[in-house]
């Protein structure tokens, strides 16, 4: 899962302690989402200017609908932080 981290990042989700991962609007991303199982491991990968993998987080709440999404077309899923990656994956 990829997000810029100046949107949101690997630091936030560590003083977060769990989000919900909303406001994904691809089709292709949202389908990999609804495959997701409570439990699996997932990688968080931030996008744009570090293009790295930086920690793997946890499903904590399979797919259900994105509050953000006025049209009710997409969903979401909750994920916690598991580990952060040490030698970054670029």
């Amino acid at each position: 899962m990829k997000s810029e981290p100046g949107a949101y990042s690997w630091d936030d989700l560590i003083k977060d302690g769990s989000t919900h991962w909303d406001g994904v609007r691809n089709y292709q991303a949202a389908n990999n989402m609804k495959k997701m199982k409570k439990g699996e491991q997932v990688f968080f990968y931030h996008s744009i200017t570090e293009k790295q993998i930086v920690g793997v987080m946890e499903v904590t709440r399979e797919y259900y609908p994105d509050h953000t999404d006025p049209s009710g077309r997409f969903g979401m899923v909750d994920v916690k932080p598991i580990l952060p990656v040490t030698n970054l994956v670029t």
